[in-house]
């Protein structure tokens, strides 16, 4: 028991095997967003089989902008905790990699060591900016090449996420880089901000790498459905931020209410129960590790 509480879900086969399995299935899989132990624990139970930890919801839970402010230690913390608590495979957003070739090394090392299945790194120079908003700088294409020869040749078993930025001017350039990356050794590519049909379907048809799709909301991206994206050939589809902003509205009202009203009543029904809370976190499991500790009673 102590093992299956304590490790990092890898066992004989690491997370980063696992996500090839899916990818080399060839069928759509939907990726859940989450951003700290409780909201990887609840996907994991719903029956996910991957996970995305991303950069834009990590920075909101910690009261900040999607503008490159995460260190590397932030994103190392939290992706542990996904990993622990879910024992599913991680793909997580390092942004531009926390720096250049030897910072990109170090990260992929960190979180490896970690339990992560798969880095992205995006070609976009600091400060970064959300892949749907305005304004966004390239790096040049070298550059990024490097940066994903050099993960490549870092990692053990972790898989590369090639992400670029460049269809915000050019659909040819998106396409050029993403076989540019692929034949520096990424593993995913990542168009972002893809906003017609038909450039999905040049993207799938013009690219040979194994495809994800960001299915954010507010965003450039049409709302494509699950369906959709595997007619249109793509291997992963993210949903980045939809837990975050699910979470957040429901505190903020809660929160409104509590002012409001003095009391907790309004929300009852919506909160799990002690019972349920403790079942989610295995509370009672945690308590039979230490026979020194009595089993508690619920109230």
């Amino acid at each position: 028991m102590t093992a299956q509480l304590f490790d990092t879900g890898s066992g004989k086969e690491n997370h980063s095997q696992t996500l090839k399995k899916i990818i080399d299935s060839r069928q759509t899989t939907a990726i859940a967003g989450a951003y700290d132990g409780m909201s990887a624990l609840l996907a994991a139970r719903s029956g996910f089989r991957a996970l995305y930890l991303s950069g834009a919801a990590l920075s909101a839970s910690m009261a900040l902008p999607d503008l490159g402010l995460l260190t590397l230690d932030d994103v190392r913390h939290a992706a542990r905790t996904m990993v622990m608590a879910s024992k599913l495979p991680v793909i997580v957003d390092c942004d531009t990699g926390f720096g250049e070739i030897l910072n990109v090394m170090r990260a992929v090392r960190d979180l490896e060591d970690a339990g992560v299945a798969c880095i992205q790194i995006e070609d976009q120079i600091l400060p970064k900016k959300c892949g749907h908003l305005n304004d966004k700088r390239i790096a040049p294409i070298d550059d990024m090449c490097r940066k994903i020869t050099a993960a490549k040749k870092a990692s053990r078993n972790l898989c590369v996420c090639a992400r670029t930025d460049a269809a915000q001017f050019s659909l040819e350039d998106a396409i050029e880089r993403a076989n540019r990356y692929t034949d520096a050794g990424a593993d995913i590519i990542f168009v972002e901000a893809l906003h017609q049909r038909e450039h999905m379907e040049r993207v799938r048809s013009e690219v040979s790498a194994p495809l994800l799709a960001n299915m954010t909301e507010f965003g450039r991206t049409p709302q494509t459905s699950l369906t959709d994206w595997e007619a249109l050939g793509y291997e992963l589809v993210i949903f980045p931020v939809s837990a975050f902003r699910v979470a957040s509205r429901a505190m903020e009202r809660f929160y409104e209410s509590l002012r409001k009203n003095g009391d907790v009543s309004e929300f009852l029904p919506e909160m799990m129960t002690r019972e349920e809370l403790y079942d989610r976190i295995r509370y009672f499991d945690y308590e039979e590790l230490d026979d020194s500790i009595a089993r508690s009673t619920i109230p």
